[in-house]
């Protein structure tokens, strides 16, 4: 298949019972896009029949279509081919399942995410969540991999195939489930028909409990309290109240809950700006001992196997470091520049402007050495192995009184490792992981130069 409609096919992203997504280029302007075709999974087809979802099909476009938010994955253009109706979106490389690390065994525990950022999320998920109640529509089907990330870590709601109108019946077949495991609520287990506005934000709970804790909420629940050092018998209670089991009991509203989790956010950042402030300033660090070995990093590009391992890298299951470097900063060209005398890279402190494609980004090295950028002309894109000894753990405790040594916005960057011909690796600056992208994605660069003289 070449073709969708006018749009020329670049490969499949994914797919699931109500059709496939696929990965498109504009024909005119080559821009990439993602667009969706009903091809229903052939249980479902045989459980629900063609006419009848190819009508929900319909619906979900023009739901999408009725709707503009900041926070909701919006449709960009529609139509059919010999083999169906599909709709066309905006291509985001990034999801929040791929950014904890969950994979097809959801229960397995993933990646933490810093308290901020899980908090920012969730604002986001609660907002456009919040306009889609405002229009009657129940989603049924939030989970991370439907809460796509831009560049810049705005999130778009996506994947309407399960949504429905407050008061709507579907009356599919009593063995139909609607929804995924884990993350629907109680009640639209037992009878999707009746989940409502709560269903969403319940499963709005589980992804907030899952990104502080790294795990699944189980009955009983767990308090996260006990899990995270950080936090506290107020985030319990707001948890406790969005995974209520009975829905009168839950979150009703998006701004309702909204509302509770920024007044965390402040009281959490409010009690962390108190106990820094009574904190004494951290020792200066003794400079390395100039007769102590380095250890060798590769600093030539390499191409991985297709689906290589993460101990290939020195990583543990979850594509994080198994072990930590020391780092012993030292800054030049009036802060421009950071050397870590510990390994002997040398880096640009902020890095690119801009996110860019892995192919623009041999540009933007080529742009730093004319310029002679910090007075040095032997920039180039690292290696994930000199990438990684710029990563650190979650901070906790005291660490949050530390200032970051580098620009944490934005924190993808690019390595020079590809994947395939297609795709390269990169690295998560703020979250400590690796992980890889194809070359269209857009991150940032952090360019490094050759070791610097013992």
């Amino acid at each position: 298949m070449k073709k969708i409609g006018r749009y020329h096919v670049r490969g499949l992203l994914g797919q699931g019972g109500m059709g496939r997504v696929y990965k498109v280029a504009h024909p005119a302007i080559g821009r990439i896009l993602a667009l969706k075709r009903l091809e229903p999974a052939e249980p479902l087809e045989h459980l629900v029949g063609t006419p009848k979802l190819r009508s929900l099909f319909e619906d979900e476009i023009r739901r999408m279509a009725g709707i503009t938010h900041p926070n909701i994955l919006e449709i960009l253009d529609a139509g059919e081919d010999y083999h169906g109706p599909f709709y066309v979106m905006a291509y985001h490389c990034n999801n929040l399942g791929q950014e904890i690390g969950e994979t097809y065994r959801a229960e397995r525990p993933s990646r933490p995410l810093p308290v901020p950022m899980t908090v920012d999320y969730g604002l986001q998920i609660l907002e456009g969540l919040a306009r889609l109640h405002h229009a009657g529509i129940v989603h049924r089907d939030i989970k991370p991999f439907n809460i796509l990330l831009t560049a810049h870590d705005q999130v778009k709601i996506c994947d309407f195939g399960l949504s429905r109108l407050r008061g709507e019946a579907f009356k599919g077949p009593p063995t139909l489930k609607v929804g995924s495991p884990f993350y629907a609520a109680p009640e639209q287990e037992h009878n999707p028909d009746a989940a409502g506005f709560a269903a969403d934000l319940y499963a709005t709970g589980v992804m907030l409990y899952r990104m502080l804790s790294g795990r699944l909420p189980e009955d009983p629940c767990r308090p996260v309290s006990q899990m995270h050092p950080d936090l506290d018998a107020a985030w319990d209670a707001f948890l406790a109240r969005a995974l209520a089991h009975d829905p009168a009991r839950r979150y009703g509203r998006a701004t309702d809950m909204r509302d509770d989790l920024a007044a965390l956010q402040t009281r959490w950042q409010s009690q962390w700006e108190d106990a820094c402030r009574d904190l004494p300033a951290p020792p200066p660090h003794a400079p390395p001992k100039q007769t102590a070995a380095r250890e060798a990093i590769r600093a030539t590009a390499l191409k991985t196997p297709p689906r290589p391992q993460p101990s290939q890298f020195g990583l543990d299951a979850l594509w994080r470091p198994r072990r930590y470097r020391d780092h012993r900063f030292t800054a030049e060209a009036n802060g421009a520049v950071l050397t870590d005398q510990a390994s002997g890279l040398t880096w640009q402190r902020g890095g690119s402007d801009f996110t860019l494609d892995w192919h623009a980004a041999a540009a933007y090295i080529d742009h730093l050495n004319r310029e002679g950028f910090g007075t040095r002309r032997n920039w180039r894109l690292p290696t994930i192995d000199e990438l990684i000894t710029l990563l650190r753990p979650n901070p906790q405790g005291s660490d949050h009184c530390l200032p970051p040594v580098f620009d944490q916005r934005p924190r993808r960057l690019w390595s020079c490792d590809r994947r395939t011909f297609t795709s390269a690796w990169y690295v998560n600056l703020n979250l400590g992981f690796v992980s890889w992208q194809d070359f269209s994605c857009h991150n940032a660069i952090k360019a490094v130069s050759a070791p610097a003289e013992v």
